[in-house]
């Protein structure tokens, strides 16, 4: 439900579209991948749970099915999403094979396999080799290229390649979506969309929408990609029970977004923040924190406000700023969605993704 498997998913799609044959390799079959389209093919990792090992083991399975795959339909590139386990396991899978029938390896970053695993001793050093062995590293942001040479002591290339997003039609009308919700021609639909994960800070975004006045202004819909549960009880002790919308495991965001009126991201850290973007298509503008990869992607007091990271009130300030000025709100969305076109679509970003196979093949 993170952006890595939705940008390893569109990207499928859209390479397959073009022509290439691609083959999806994952323990389950990614969420919004169509199971008729041609050119499209899924490969399920069976993870057996042997009494001989404290904790199921996936890398070697992966890594297996891997060569089997690359063996049997004579792949020319594994590209893996994540440097923990799929790089590891590609560089193993790699290994496995005669020298004619071996794939090139490109492994993406896209953010806390770096940020996170990266600082740590059990996993920085397997992580460094495993970028030294692949035959080409991207990377979704300028920030994260310079964080992951920075905090693995990685001396190689790294090309970024920033997200995209190629939303799909809605299903339902922007009326429909509204009125399902309970939201009121004279609210704000304000959306947050995230795995709900610690770094994504739903204590804050909750902390954020409590100091919006007037409270009857807007609702919060949150598209939960976990459970929200553990927040319940915050949103209740702020007020905020019949302000707040979840929607668990959503997989038709479109028809969500074309409903909402502002983005809300409350992150410590992104890489990139595909969130942000999937607004943008749809011509709504964001607030966010000023972290990581996000001013790569939101342009402040163009598309969007940038906040502080970690200040409730000025997060509200700038979101009761926008909900209270319809007019600038959506001349920031006009040109978010401008923006997107230029430079995050498929037609953008695809292209620069086939260019590196392409290399790769011929060298």
């Amino acid at each position: 439900m993170g952006g890595s498997g939705v940008l390893a998913s569109a990207l499928g799609e859209s390479l397959a579209r073009r022509g290439h044959e691609v083959h999806f390799i994952s323990y389950e079959r990614p969420f919004r991948l169509p199971t008729d389209a041609p050119r499209l093919h899924f490969h399920p990792v069976v993870i057996n749970d042997y009494d001989l090992f404290k904790h199921p083991d996936y890398t070697l399975p992966l890594s297996v099915k891997m060569a089997e795959v690359s063996r049997d339909h004579g792949l020319d590139a594994l590209h893996v999403h994540y440097a923990v386990p799929h790089a590891t396991a590609a560089i193993l899978a790699r290994a496995m094979l005669p020298p004619d029938q071996q794939p090139r390896v490109v492994t993406t970053l896209h953010g806390t396999d770096t940020t996170l695993l990266g600082r740590d001793a059990g996993y920085g050093p397997a992580i460094r080799h495993a970028l030294r062995c692949s035959d080409a590293v991207t990377a979704v942001s300028s920030f994260l290229k310079d964080e992951s040479q920075r905090l693995l002591n990685f001396d190689g290339s790294i090309e970024v390649i920033h997200n995209f997003f190629e939303p799909r039609s809605a299903r339902r009308s922007r009326e429909e979506v509204r009125r399902e919700l309970g939201v009121k021609d004279s609210e704000a639909l304000i959306l947050h969309s995230s795995n709900l994960r610690q770094l994504k800070r739903i204590d804050l975004l909750l902390e954020t929408v409590a100091r919006v006045r007037p409270a009857e202004s807007f609702k919060l819909l949150i598209l939960a990609g976990g459970s929200f549960a553990p927040f319940a009880d915050q949103a209740r002790g702020l007020g905020l029970q019949d302000r707040v919308i979840v929607r668990e495991n959503v997989n038709a965001i479109e028809d969500y977004l074309q409903a909402a009126d502002l983005g809300l991201i409350t992150s410590d850290t992104e890489s990139f923040c595909l969130s942000i973007l999937e607004a943008m298509c749809f011509a709504c503008p964001s607030v966010a924190t000023r972290v990581g990869g996000i001013p790569e992607v939101l342009e402040d007091k163009v598309t969007g406000l940038l906040a502080p990271a970690g200040d409730a009130d000025a997060l509200g300030r700038a979101v009761e700023s926008l909900v209270r000025d319809p007019a600038r709100r959506a001349a920031f969305g006009q040109a978010a969605q401008a923006r997107a076109r230029a430079r995050f679509s498929a037609e953008v970003i695809v292209p620069k993704y086939e260019a590196l196979y392409r290399r790769l093949c011929r060298s």
